[in-house]
């Protein structure tokens, strides 16, 4: 199903998210998730660690992980990918390089339960596709013509609000060529849906045809993908994507999912930090953790 949504629609809809700052309460027991991702000093994952490797630090009290996957595609839990592609008239020279690299992309990425794609220009369009239905998948990011504005905060709004109902691993992968020009959602209000959101998020941004103002985009880009516990990536030539992708391909392979139950009741949509750190292996003191830096509390209004 393929969906062109209206301004006024993301609107309503981050309104709604942004009003109380936090997940809607669902059940009196809430398992908090986190993907993880532990790398090296090269960045390479590092694969084979177990429940017993990680500790969990909630507002400086240590929680006790209940759910635990990592380096077992079969254990993990569902992956919903989420494909971002921009569509804007900026595109039109690069858009086949760009459509060729995604379409390998998204035909080496293994186990993904459904594939969430987004193209945007002035207008946000999303389709979700099933494993059976790649071949619509493909047809889809060939078919549309670059041309219009960049709404890209718009797109990643919808696409965030889209995930909020979805269970398990979820990851965007973004690709656009250039800075927001055209939405009705600002950058401030989009950190906060970042936030709220438990998607991490891989940003690609080639920015050679920005001139000035690269350097602006880049950082913002970079922030994006860093509030979520993902990355950024700025690659010189469209040749340097299938690298990027294979970068990627390798963390989600790569990724530990953690799962807890507060032990904070309060059901009151505060922020809370949350420190992963690994222990029991003197060997990786260097390593580095990518993951979110917290959540809001679940919300019961009274």
């Amino acid at each position: 199903m393929c969906r062109t949504i209206p301004l006024v629609t993301i609107l309503l809809a981050s309104a709604g998210l942004l009003a109380h700052g936090q997940q809607v309460f669902r059940s009196a027991v809430d398992l908090v998730h986190f993907g993880v991702v532990v790398t090296d000093k090269q960045g390479t994952p590092i694969l084979g660690l177990t429940s017993e490797n990680f500790e969990i630090v909630e507002e400086g009290k240590p929680q006790t992980i209940q759910f635990f996957a990592g380096g077992d595609p079969a254990s993990a839990p569902p992956l919903h990918l989420g494909f971002m592609i921009d569509n804007s008239g900026s595109m039109v020279n690069d858009i086949a390089d760009v459509r060729t690299a995604a379409i390998k992309f998204l035909n080496t990425v293994e186990n993904v339960t459904d594939i969430t794609l987004t193209d945007f220009a002035t207008e946000v369009r999303v389709a979700r596709f099933g494993p059976d239905d790649y071949p619509r998948l493909i047809e889809r990011i060939r078919s549309r013509k670059p041309d219009g504005y960049t709404a890209l905060y718009d797109a990643l709004g919808v696409y965030l609000n889209g995930a909020a109902s979805l269970t398990g691993d979820k990851i965007l992968v973004l690709y656009t060529d250039g800075g927001d020009t055209r939405s009705a959602i600002t950058q401030s209000e989009l950190l906060d849906l970042l936030k709220v959101s438990d998607v991490t998020v891989y940003s690609i941004g080639y920015l050679q045809h920005q001139g000035s103002a690269r350097y602006t985009q880049q950082q913002i880009l970079t922030r994006f993908a860093a509030t979520t516990g993902g990355q950024a990536f700025f690659p010189t030539s469209l040749k340097e994507l299938d690298v990027l992708y294979g970068k990627i391909l390798g963390e989600i392979a790569g990724r530990y999912n953690l799962g807890y139950v507060s032990t904070d009741p309060t059901m009151d949509g505060s922020w809370r930090d949350v420190r992963i750190q690994i222990v029991g292996r003197p060997d990786l003191k260097d390593v580095k953790i990518r993951t979110r830096a917290g959540y809001f509390a679940p919300y019961k209004p009274s």
